[in-house]
């Protein structure tokens, strides 16, 4: 089970409760299941219960049902009934099948963008509409005008900021911000370096399309397999519930925020995916490269839905 999955079995669990009369109240089409702040209980807390006017009452129902849900190891209750979650162990094989098999859920779009090149606020809502087509709720449209999005304009024309700093890096500037905030542009946005956000988000896709040739050459592909990666698989399945997080509040900066994220922890991994030296490519490396791969999709997607391109060398 992923986070996201969570998320929904967290829905049907209130339905059921409702159905049999233990809970009363509309069944939420949408539960909030967020990761544990440090120091609490857990991995993914949620306060339906809460919400639903039922306390710590309602949360122990809930968690009578949950606890035999496959893939949730525990369920606890605590404070006024906030319910507290740790996942059954990922399988990296599973994850990596997951991203391959439901591209639309990981955010993946299936032509890459031309870069956008617009005003901030058409930049911005560009993004979030893009966002609610891959996770649009059931019942719910598209995010329209006056919706709550309210976006600061740019200091400077932003013809002017796209012609200097190039249309990603400017795109990127004008998201990985709230919208109500005024971006900031400068000249880290043009530095190739580890220090650049956007360029680490696009050079780890491109760390990723280049395992996939130096593979090739060395006459292996991927295949999913077991991988002891805990921060790249953490990342990979927090991934869908940062896209619905991001088209919930229309914040595409949580996206944005989030392929930093797994950015970083691919590209820590990508020492381990290559043989080196005489070693020959094993099942393990399969699977090293399965995940790497998996990974590279997930940034090409969020990229994308953020209106920047995701180039295959950089």
């Amino acid at each position: 089970m992923i986070p996201a999955d969570l998320s929904h079995a967290v829905v049907h669990a209130v339905r059921r409760a409702v159905e049999a009369g233990e809970l009363s109240g509309p069944v939420p089409a949408r539960v909030v299941v967020e990761r544990t702040r440090p120091g609490g209980v857990g991995e993914y807390a949620s306060p339906v219960a809460l919400r639903m006017g039922r306390g710590a009452e309602g949360a122990l129902v809930l968690a009578k049902a949950l606890a035999l849900e496959p893939g949730i190891a525990t369920v606890e209750v605590t404070g006024p009934g906030f319910l507290n979650f740790t996942l059954s162990p990922l399988s990296a094989a599973e994850l990596v099948r997951d991203v391959a098999g439901r591209a639309g859920r990981y955010g993946c779009l299936p032509v890459a963008p031309q870069p956008a090149a617009g005003t901030r606020r058409e930049v911005v809502r560009d993004a979030v509409v893009r966002g609610a087509v891959v996770r649009i709720r059931e019942g719910q449209g598209l995010p329209g005008e006056g919706e709550g999005l309210s976006v600061a304009p740019v200091a400077r024309r932003d013809g002017d900021v796209v012609a200097r700093y190039g249309a990603a890096a400017a795109v990127w500037a004008m998201v990985v911000v709230p919208a109500r905030e005024t971006p900031v542009f400068g000249d880290g946005l043009l530095v190739q370096g580890e220090e650049n956000e956007v360029f680490r988000v696009r050079y780890a896709h491109a760390r990723a399309r280049a395992l996939t040739r130096n593979a090739a050459d060395l006459g292996f592909r991927g295949e999913p397999g077991d991988v002891d990666a805990p921060a790249l698989l953490r990342a990979l399945a927090d991934h869908p519930l940062a896209l619905e997080a991001a088209a919930h509040h229309r914040a595409p900066e949580r996206l944005a925020r989030h392929l930093v994220v797994v950015a970083d922890a691919l590209l820590d991994f990508q020492h381990q995916v290559l043989p080196l030296g005489d070693e020959k490519p094993s099942a393990a490396h399969r699977a090293r490269l399965a995940l790497a791969e998996a990974a590279g999709a997930v940034l090409a997607g969020g990229l994308a839905l953020l209106g920047i391109d995701a180039p295959h060398f950089l």
